[in-house]
Protein backbone atom coordinates (compact mmCIF):
# COMPACT_ATOMS: atom_id res chain seq x y z
CA UNK A 1 0.00 0.00 0.00
CA UNK A 2 1.19 3.52 -0.75
CA UNK A 3 0.17 6.97 0.38
CA UNK A 4 1.04 10.39 -1.03
CA UNK A 5 2.38 13.42 0.81
CA UNK A 6 -0.23 16.13 0.23
CA UNK A 7 1.25 18.78 2.54
CA UNK A 8 4.16 19.50 4.85
CA UNK A 9 4.00 21.97 7.73
CA UNK A 10 6.19 23.42 10.45
CA UNK A 11 5.01 25.28 13.56
CA UNK A 12 8.02 27.32 14.72
CA UNK A 13 6.08 28.95 17.56
CA UNK A 14 3.84 26.63 19.54
CA UNK A 15 0.18 27.62 19.18
CA UNK A 16 0.73 30.02 16.30
CA UNK A 17 0.33 29.77 12.51
CA UNK A 18 1.40 26.68 10.54
CA UNK A 19 3.94 27.37 7.81
CA UNK A 20 3.75 25.22 4.66
CA UNK A 21 6.94 23.65 3.32
CA UNK A 22 7.69 22.38 -0.20
CA UNK A 23 10.05 19.78 1.26
CA UNK A 24 11.72 18.87 4.53
CA UNK A 25 15.04 17.20 5.35
CA UNK A 26 14.47 14.77 8.21
CA UNK A 27 17.19 13.31 10.42
CA UNK A 28 17.03 10.03 12.33
CA UNK A 29 15.67 10.57 15.82
CA UNK A 30 14.76 14.20 15.18
CA UNK A 31 11.54 16.03 14.39
CA UNK A 32 10.86 18.57 11.66
CA UNK A 33 13.60 21.23 11.78
CA UNK A 34 12.53 24.31 13.79
CA UNK A 35 9.20 22.73 14.72
CA UNK A 36 7.83 24.12 18.01
CA UNK A 37 11.23 25.36 19.15
CA UNK A 38 9.68 28.52 20.61
CA UNK A 39 6.68 28.86 22.92
CA UNK A 40 4.94 31.55 24.95
CA UNK A 41 5.03 30.27 28.53
CA UNK A 42 2.74 31.39 31.32
CA UNK A 43 4.47 33.76 33.74
CA UNK A 44 4.84 32.20 37.17
CA UNK A 45 4.09 28.75 35.76
CA UNK A 46 6.07 25.51 35.61
CA UNK A 47 8.36 26.55 32.76
CA UNK A 48 11.90 27.50 33.71
CA UNK A 49 14.58 28.55 31.19
CA UNK A 50 16.98 25.70 30.54
CA UNK A 51 14.72 22.98 31.91
CA UNK A 52 15.38 19.59 30.32
CA UNK A 53 11.99 17.91 30.61
CA UNK A 54 8.59 18.41 29.05
CA UNK A 55 5.62 19.95 30.86
CA UNK A 56 1.89 20.21 30.22
CA UNK A 57 0.73 22.19 27.19
CA UNK A 58 -1.41 24.20 29.60
CA UNK A 59 1.77 25.81 30.92
CA UNK A 60 1.94 27.66 27.60
CA UNK A 61 -0.39 30.07 25.85
CA UNK A 62 -1.92 27.78 23.21
CA UNK A 63 -5.23 27.21 21.46
CA UNK A 64 -6.56 24.92 24.19
CA UNK A 65 -7.43 28.01 26.21
CA UNK A 66 -6.48 30.99 24.01
CA UNK A 67 -8.51 30.61 20.83
CA UNK A 68 -7.79 34.22 19.86
CA UNK A 69 -4.25 33.22 18.87
CA UNK A 70 -5.70 31.60 15.74
CA UNK A 71 -6.80 35.04 14.58
CA UNK A 72 -3.17 36.05 14.15
CA UNK A 73 -1.30 35.31 10.93
CA UNK A 74 2.30 34.72 11.94
CA UNK A 75 5.48 33.78 10.12
CA UNK A 76 8.90 33.09 11.59
CA UNK A 77 11.96 32.94 9.37
CA UNK A 78 13.94 30.27 11.22
CA UNK A 79 17.24 31.37 9.70
CA UNK A 80 16.99 35.09 10.48
CA UNK A 81 14.82 34.78 13.59
CA UNK A 82 12.48 37.51 12.36
CA UNK A 83 8.83 37.02 13.34
CA UNK A 84 6.06 38.89 11.55
CA UNK A 85 2.44 39.07 12.69
CA UNK A 86 -0.50 40.24 10.61
CA UNK A 87 -4.08 40.84 11.71
CA UNK A 88 -6.73 40.98 8.98
CA UNK A 89 -4.09 41.60 6.35
CA UNK A 90 -2.30 44.38 8.22
CA UNK A 91 1.25 44.00 9.55
CA UNK A 92 1.17 44.68 13.29
CA UNK A 93 4.55 43.36 14.42
CA UNK A 94 8.00 42.71 13.02
CA UNK A 95 10.37 41.42 15.69
CA UNK A 96 13.88 39.99 15.48
CA UNK A 97 13.78 37.30 18.15
CA UNK A 98 17.56 37.15 18.10
CA UNK A 99 17.62 40.50 19.89
CA UNK A 100 16.32 41.51 23.30
CA UNK A 101 14.50 44.41 21.67
CA UNK A 102 12.62 42.03 19.38
CA UNK A 103 11.79 39.61 22.18
CA UNK A 104 10.53 42.49 24.33
CA UNK A 105 8.33 43.63 21.44
CA UNK A 106 6.83 40.13 21.14
CA UNK A 107 6.22 39.88 24.89
CA UNK A 108 4.49 43.26 24.94
CA UNK A 109 2.36 42.47 21.88
CA UNK A 110 1.35 39.02 23.18
CA UNK A 111 0.41 40.49 26.56
CA UNK A 112 -2.02 42.85 24.84
CA UNK A 113 -3.51 40.13 22.64
CA UNK A 114 -3.97 37.84 25.65
CA UNK A 115 -5.40 40.61 27.86
CA UNK A 116 -2.86 39.97 30.60
CA UNK A 117 -2.88 42.28 33.63
CA UNK A 118 -0.69 45.41 33.47
CA UNK A 119 2.96 44.54 33.95
CA UNK A 120 2.43 40.83 33.23
CA UNK A 121 3.94 39.35 30.07
CA UNK A 122 4.44 35.83 28.71
CA UNK A 123 7.86 34.23 28.96
CA UNK A 124 9.50 33.42 25.63
CA UNK A 125 10.56 29.79 25.98
CA UNK A 126 13.46 28.81 23.74
CA UNK A 127 16.06 26.29 24.87
CA UNK A 128 18.82 24.65 22.87
CA UNK A 129 17.87 21.11 21.83
CA UNK A 130 14.30 21.34 23.15
CA UNK A 131 10.95 21.26 21.38
CA UNK A 132 7.72 22.32 23.02
CA UNK A 133 5.67 19.52 21.49
CA UNK A 134 2.75 18.00 23.37
CA UNK A 135 4.53 14.64 23.34
CA UNK A 136 7.66 16.12 24.99
CA UNK A 137 5.93 15.54 28.32
CA UNK A 138 6.24 11.78 27.79
CA UNK A 139 9.95 11.55 26.92
CA UNK A 140 12.78 13.15 24.97
CA UNK A 141 12.31 10.48 22.30
CA UNK A 142 8.64 11.34 21.84
CA UNK A 143 9.52 15.04 21.85
CA UNK A 144 11.06 14.43 18.42
CA UNK A 145 8.13 12.60 16.85
CA UNK A 146 6.54 13.97 13.68
CA UNK A 147 2.76 14.04 13.38
CA UNK A 148 0.80 12.61 10.45
CA UNK A 149 -2.76 13.42 9.40
CA UNK A 150 -4.82 11.12 7.16
CA UNK A 151 -6.91 13.53 5.09
CA UNK A 152 -9.50 10.82 4.40
CA UNK A 153 -10.21 10.65 8.13
CA UNK A 154 -10.70 14.41 8.26
CA UNK A 155 -13.14 14.22 5.32
CA UNK A 156 -15.07 11.40 6.98
CA UNK A 157 -15.35 13.44 10.17
CA UNK A 158 -16.52 16.42 8.12
CA UNK A 159 -19.19 14.29 6.43
CA UNK A 160 -20.46 13.15 9.83
CA UNK A 161 -20.44 16.74 11.11
CA UNK A 162 -22.24 18.01 8.02
CA UNK A 163 -19.72 20.79 7.42
CA UNK A 164 -16.23 21.37 6.08
CA UNK A 165 -13.28 20.88 8.43
CA UNK A 166 -9.87 22.39 7.73
CA UNK A 167 -7.17 19.73 8.30
CA UNK A 168 -4.97 22.45 9.79
CA UNK A 169 -7.12 22.24 12.93
CA UNK A 170 -5.10 19.14 13.75
CA UNK A 171 -1.72 20.86 13.44
CA UNK A 172 0.08 17.94 11.82
CA UNK A 173 3.47 18.00 10.11
CA UNK A 174 2.62 15.63 7.26
CA UNK A 175 -0.74 15.41 5.46
CA UNK A 176 -1.36 12.10 3.69
CA UNK A 177 -3.67 11.15 0.83
CA UNK A 178 -4.52 7.67 -0.41
CA UNK A 179 -5.17 5.82 2.85
CA UNK A 180 -8.67 4.62 3.76
CA UNK A 181 -10.33 6.74 6.42
CA UNK A 182 -9.17 5.82 9.93
CA UNK A 183 -6.83 3.09 8.69
CA UNK A 184 -3.90 4.98 10.24
CA UNK A 185 -5.11 3.86 13.67
CA UNK A 186 -4.40 0.25 12.66
CA UNK A 187 -0.85 0.95 11.48
CA UNK A 188 0.93 1.26 14.82
CA UNK A 189 4.35 -0.38 14.63
CA UNK A 190 4.44 -0.34 10.84
CA UNK A 191 6.79 1.73 8.70
CA UNK A 192 6.48 4.27 5.90
CA UNK A 193 9.42 4.60 3.51
CA UNK A 194 10.42 6.89 0.65
CA UNK A 195 13.86 6.28 -0.79
CA UNK A 196 16.17 6.08 2.22
CA UNK A 197 13.69 7.79 4.54
CA UNK A 198 12.04 5.49 7.08
CA UNK A 199 9.31 6.42 9.57
CA UNK A 200 7.83 4.10 12.19
CA UNK A 201 4.27 4.84 13.28
CA UNK A 202 4.32 4.83 17.06
CA UNK A 203 1.01 5.94 18.54
CA UNK A 204 -2.34 7.57 17.80
CA UNK A 205 -2.93 11.23 18.56
CA UNK A 206 -5.57 12.05 21.15
CA UNK A 207 -7.35 15.29 20.36
CA UNK A 208 -7.93 18.19 22.73
CA UNK A 209 -9.88 21.45 22.76
CA UNK A 210 -7.32 23.14 20.49
CA UNK A 211 -9.03 21.40 17.56
CA UNK A 212 -12.28 23.21 18.36
CA UNK A 213 -10.76 26.45 17.03
CA UNK A 214 -11.21 27.44 13.39
CA UNK A 215 -7.83 28.28 11.80
CA UNK A 216 -7.50 31.90 10.79
CA UNK A 217 -10.49 33.22 12.74
CA UNK A 218 -9.96 32.37 16.39
CA UNK A 219 -13.55 31.15 16.70
CA UNK A 220 -14.22 28.08 18.84
CA UNK A 221 -16.90 26.74 16.53
CA UNK A 222 -16.78 22.91 16.51
CA UNK A 223 -16.52 20.54 19.52
CA UNK A 224 -14.12 18.14 17.79
CA UNK A 225 -13.23 15.87 20.76
CA UNK A 226 -16.91 15.40 21.63
CA UNK A 227 -17.78 14.83 17.97
CA UNK A 228 -15.08 12.17 17.70
CA UNK A 229 -16.24 10.48 20.90
CA UNK A 230 -19.93 10.53 20.00
CA UNK A 231 -19.34 9.37 16.42
CA UNK A 232 -16.50 6.86 16.70
CA UNK A 233 -16.19 6.06 20.40
CA UNK A 234 -12.72 7.58 20.68
CA UNK A 235 -11.03 10.99 20.53
CA UNK A 236 -8.22 10.03 18.15
CA UNK A 237 -7.26 11.53 14.79
CA UNK A 238 -3.82 11.16 13.25
CA UNK A 239 -0.70 9.37 14.41
CA UNK A 240 2.83 10.12 15.55
CA UNK A 241 5.90 8.65 13.87
CA UNK A 242 9.56 8.34 14.75
CA UNK A 243 12.19 9.05 12.10
CA UNK A 244 14.29 5.88 11.96
CA UNK A 245 16.38 6.79 8.90
CA UNK A 246 16.69 10.31 7.55
CA UNK A 247 16.02 11.68 4.10
CA UNK A 248 14.25 14.44 2.23
CA UNK A 249 10.47 14.36 1.93
CA UNK A 250 8.77 16.47 -0.74
CA UNK A 251 5.12 17.32 -1.31
CA UNK A 252 3.86 14.80 -3.87
CA UNK A 253 6.21 12.00 -2.76
CA UNK A 254 4.82 8.51 -2.36
CA UNK A 255 5.38 6.68 0.91
CA UNK A 256 5.33 2.89 0.90
CA UNK A 257 3.74 1.09 3.85
CA UNK A 258 5.87 -1.79 5.11
CA UNK A 259 5.81 -4.29 7.95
Amino acid sequence: MTTRVDGLFVYPVKGLTPQPLPCVALTAGRGVPFDRTIALARPGGAYRPGMRHGISKREYFVLVAEARLAGLSTHLDPESGVLTIDVRGHRVLTADLGTEEGRAALRSFAARVLDLPPGVEPVIAQDEGRRFTDSARSSDVEMEYVSLINLASVRDLADRAGRSIDPLRFRGNIHLEGLPAWSELDLLGRELTAGGLRLRITKATERCAATEVEPGTGRRDLPVPRLLHDTYGHELLGVYAEVLDGGTLTVGDELVLRG
